[in-house]
């Protein structure tokens, strides 16, 4: 395959690399995904080119949301709950709010260039190649490839992330991406959580440069965030193909956490039974009795602090020993459910998601992120409770 940079008099910054991919001219267009620079380099670039596709990196769901401005306002919150995937949708909201924050600073929507490369080809009569994976795919086996500890430090880290104040300019945005941080700073979190980066970056390219390639045309100009530029140029030069179906399979849960998951409730259980027969059922429900107390207060403590329904705050009491014996669903997912059921969040809260996030009060104003707070707080009441409640169950055994 015949690969490399095509040496051309076009007058485009660094961002913009011409390259010849087997007798097909691709120009690979690296963006900031909250620059207003990049989104008239990127008209500029379509406009002088006029090629065969426009490739952005877009899948289906953030294309509607950019295009027709729903962002998360169509998000089925009650079937994200029942699903048990509130804490990667609490990733996503996190990393989507703080680059909104990043664009609130210079003006700009995050994606602007994005959405400028699909309105100036549609403009132009250009077809448009919507190439990345579905993002709930990549959220779910970002997720499923962290370990219990790497979850919660990836999102504490997102949560610091939100009280800071990012002082950035376009010229800070340019500089960043000629000297090229972002890709740095993918090195120093793939120290950290390989698992993370490997699935948000490394086999994205992979899957965005399969996609490319796969599009019909001689001439393409690609759009992507400037931290895939250099792992999709390399994959282009190499032919890259990738079984789609091994990079689109959501990982099953770890053997490990399955054994707790069953492991923890049965051994309660057990435990209750055992004493039931060495020391009657009077001693098994007086044990039974503290392990209700002691899982049921610290999840409706979490319910109180969070400010939950008073439905939700009544429910929370007899929902927790239930839910801390079963390994399928926990009290966070049920009070949250009930929390969204009784009290579901407004349009507003999702058009003000940015600005709430990174403000403690605003996490008890909005009915958006006060269910997410019911689920946080509720389930380490859960984790506390079960916790407890084992233990001195296990101790009294005779």
């Amino acid at each position: 395959m015949a690969t490399g940079e095509i040496p051309v008099a076009r007058d485009y910054p660094p961002d913009v690399h011409v390259l010849d991919i087997d007798g097909r001219e691709i120009l690979l267009v690296g963006t900031a995904h909250v620059s207003r620079e990049s989104a008239d380099l990127v008209r500029r670039v379509i406009e002088t080119e006029r090629p065969d596709a426009v490739c952005v990196e877009l899948d289906r769901q953030r294309y509607q949301a950019l295009s027709e401005r729903r962002r998360f306002a169509e998000l089925d919150l009650k079937q994200v709950i029942r699903n048990r995937q509130l804490a990667p949708l609490i990733a996503n909201l996190v990393l989507a709010a703080y680059q909104r924050k990043l664009g609130g600073a210079l003006g700009v929507v995050p994606g602007t260039e994005l959405l400028e490369a699909t309105r100036t080809a549609d403009r132009l009569g250009i077809p448009v190649a919507l190439c990345d994976r579905d993002v709930r795919v990549t959220l779910r086996r970002v997720w499923g490839s962290l370990s219990f500890w790497k979850q919660a430090v990836l999102l504490s880290t997102l949560g610091a992330s939100l009280f800071e104040r990012p002082q950035l300019d376009e010229a800070t945005l340019r500089r960043l991406r000629e000297q090229d941080v972002l890709t740095e700073l993918m090195r120093e979190l793939s120290l950290a959580m390989p698992g993370l980066v490997e699935t948000l970056i490394h086999e994205r390219d992979l899957y965005l440069a399969h996609k490319i390639l796969g599009t019909p045309g001689d001439r393409l100009v690609v759009v992507v965030g400037a931290g895939h530029v250099a792992g999709i140029r390399a994959a282009l030069e190499a032919g890259a193909r990738v079984d789609l179906e091994a990079i689109e399979a959501v990982p099953p849960v770890s053997r490990v956490f399955k054994l707790i998951g069953w492991g923890v409730p049965a051994l309660i259980v057990l435990a209750l039974a055992y004493i039931g027969v060495a020391k009657g059922a009077h001693a098994a429900g007086e044990n039974l009795w503290l392990f209700v107390v002691a899982t049921g207060t610290p999840v409706t403590i979490g319910a109180l602090l969070s400010f939950a329904h008073p439905a939700v705050i009544v429910a929370a009491f007899p929902t927790a020993p239930f839910t801390s014996l079963s390994p399928v669903i926990g009290a966070g997912h049920v009070l949250a459910f009930l929390q969204a059921y009784f009290r579901p969040p407004l349009v507003s809260d999702f058009d003000t998601l940015a600005e709430d996030v990174g403000s403690l009060r605003r996490w008890w104003q909005s009915r958006l992120l006060r269910i997410l707070l019911v689920f946080l707080l509720t389930t380490l009441g859960g984790l506390i409770g079960t916790w407890v409640g084992g233990v001195q169950i296990v101790s009294n055994l005779p």
